[in-house]
């Protein structure tokens, strides 16, 4: 008698650790282990171009995994409860799933994101791609793999411009006193300061009513996907075009997690982000590109974009624009250059001299 329950004890033992075998390496699609919902952050609401290319990027996850991932937007940061520089960390713990996420709001966690806020580094979209397509990019990626996350895409929020209610700006001593809205990050605090402006950090609801009562003179945003979306126009008159910089957004998701997925839905989700990337670019570089981004969106994704010259938009508006000229932009460059000292040690000489290669190519 004992003998027998002792074999079949010992016949469950071993059902039991097959059984668990099983499940660990069970593919989690068909164990039905996918989660109801993936919980995706950005910092924008769904009207911002921005905004728009993430929900491409839920849309086209969805259409391509037939329905097995669904991929909800949580807008405007509400996740983070408006921290939205802390989106990193909370991706790469597993709090939130994914991130459609400006480079900006990822420096404070990995510094060598500032190589795209180099002050007048990068002065157009032909060196940026060259960046994110060649060996700065694949740097940059494996810079959050070893953070726990994947990068997925390359999307963009713009090379960012200046607009005031005050003047005209067409050279670093007419920033001199002016009060910008700048974002958080420790780099546009030293851009602005260096240039002699007034740099002030605060969030975009309390920079409208500085704005209105005339606390704040000016801010900082690209003019396609955030200043005209915003409607800057209500509140200033003066833009100027300089290429200061240029924000970079990423796709990326939760490594541990996205290592779990079965390859077909890994190749989808990587799909999905790059369509939605292209997409995305196309509405942020329309009517700045000649017509190449406004024949992708029609050609590509049947799109008619609503603002197809967002400069004449800008002056139909009221707005009275500046187009620096090379020489007018080189003295602000020059103006800004001893940051260099100070920014590439914390980018890393390397990722810097990797940049510089790309764009020469």
């Amino acid at each position: 008698m004992m003998r027998k329950k002792t074999y079949f004890l010992k016949l469950a033992l071993v059902f039991g650790i097959c059984l668990c075998v099983l499940t660990l390496f069970a593919d989690p699609g068909q164990a039905g282990k996918f989660k109801k919902e993936y919980k995706m952050t950005l910092n924008v609401g769904p009207k911002f171009y921005w905004g728009m290319g993430a929900q491409k990027f839920a849309d086209l996850v969805k259409e391509k995994t037939e329905g097995q991932i669904i991929v909800k937007p949580y807008w405007g940061s509400q996740l983070l409860k408006g921290a939205q520089l802390k989106s990193p960390q909370m991706v790469a713990s597993g709090v939130i799933d994914c991130a459609y996420e400006s480079t900006i709001n990822s420096s404070p966690v990995m510094p060598e994101m500032n190589i795209f806020s180099l002050p007048f580094f990068i002065n157009n979209f032909e060196n940026l791609d060259k960046m994110e397509n060649g060996e700065t990019g694949k740097a940059i990626f494996k810079v959050l793999e070893k953070k726990g996350l994947v990068g997925l895409a390359w999307a963009e929020n713009g090379f960012r411009q200046i607009t005031n209610n005050k003047k005209p700006i067409t050279k670093p001593e007419d920033l001199k006193g002016l009060k910008f809205r700048v974002v958080g990050s420790p780099i546009f605090i030293d851009i602005f300061r260096q240039l002699g402006a007034d740099p002030v950090n605060m969030n975009w609801g309390d920079a409208v009513t500085g704005f209105q009562q005339g606390v704040v003179d000016g801010q900082e945003n690209p003019l396609p996907g955030v200043a005209i979306a915003v409607q800057i126009y209500q509140y200033h008159k003066y833009i100027t075009r300089w290429n200061y910089l240029v924000d970079p957004l990423i796709v990326y998701w939760n490594k541990k997690q996205f290592d779990a997925f079965p390859e077909d839905i890994q190749q989808a989700i990587r799909e999905a982000a790059v369509e939605s990337a292209r997409f995305e670019k196309a509405l942020c570089r329309a009517g700045l590109d000649g017509d190449t981004s406004i024949n992708i969106l029609k050609n590509e994704f049947n799109y008619d974009i609503e603002i197809p010259d967002p400069i004449k938009f800008a002056e139909s508006k009221g707005m009275v624009v500046t187009n620096l000229t090379d020489e007018q932009r080189q003295a602000f460059a020059d103006a800004t250059r001893s940051l260099y000292d100070k920014w590439i040690p914390k980018v890393g000489k390397d990722l810097y001299e990797k940049a510089k290669a790309d764009m020469a190519k």
